[in-house]
């Protein structure tokens, strides 16, 4: 069993186990132990084999959209709910170029609207071109932590960052990178392919 913790998990986490000590009677003791045990899996991290081609997930979550954009670029955007590992992966081999933090609002992270929330918008310079890449806060999210900053150079699969609860990221994928995803999917970060270049259609 993977026990590991993200980088980032708040100091609370540790002390969310004290009243299960504490309390006094089986049923106070087990809903404290429940609620303690679901906010440490809500920050694990566990171990992921990264891929060897192509963009993968960087997120863990469902896809919510996928859409072209009228200069011809794809979008695909990927909602975590509370229950998914919240850890932000590297789709791809790059160079963090931009990376900028917006504050917004705290909209639910599913709703259209979430376009507003706060955020972190990378730019990441790939073999195909510039990524453009964003972390959202969501309702319950209050907190992005980069772990990588302007300048950093990231293997595919790479941990960058952390959202703290439910919350979203979309990519917008260099001209020539098709998606692979539909709707509805669910990829694993740092695992599933999400986009493929033209050539690895043929």
């Amino acid at each position: 069993m993977n026990l590991r913790l993200a980088r980032g998990t708040p100091w609370w986490i540790g002390l969310s186990w004290i009243p299960t000590l504490l309390v006094r009677g089986t049923p106070a003791r087990l809903a404290c132990a429940g609620l303690a045990a679901g906010a440490t899996a809500f920050f694990r991290d566990p171990s992921r084999r990264a891929r060897t081609a192509g963009l993968v997930a960087p997120a863990d979550g469902r896809i919510r959209e996928v859409t072209r954009r009228p200069d011809g670029r794809w979008f695909v955007s990927i909602y975590l709910a509370l229950y998914n590992v919240h850890v932000t992966r590297m789709p791809c081999d790059g160079v963090v170029t931009r990376q900028d933090h917006v504050e917004g609002e705290h909209r639910l992270a599913f709703a259209d609207t979430a376009s507003t929330n706060e955020r972190m918008e990378w730019v990441v310079n790939t073999e195909w071109g510039p990524l453009e890449m964003t972390q959202y806060s969501g309702a319950a999210a209050r907190r992005i932590v980069p772990y990588v900053g302007v300048g950093a150079r990231s293997r595919r699969g790479e941990r960058i960052g952390l959202i703290r609860f439910g919350s979203r990221v979309d990519l917008l994928l260099p001209l020539g990178l098709l998606p692979t995803v539909v709707v509805g999917q669910r990829p694993r970060a740092g695992e599933d392919i999400v986009a493929i270049t033209d050539g690895s259609l043929s």
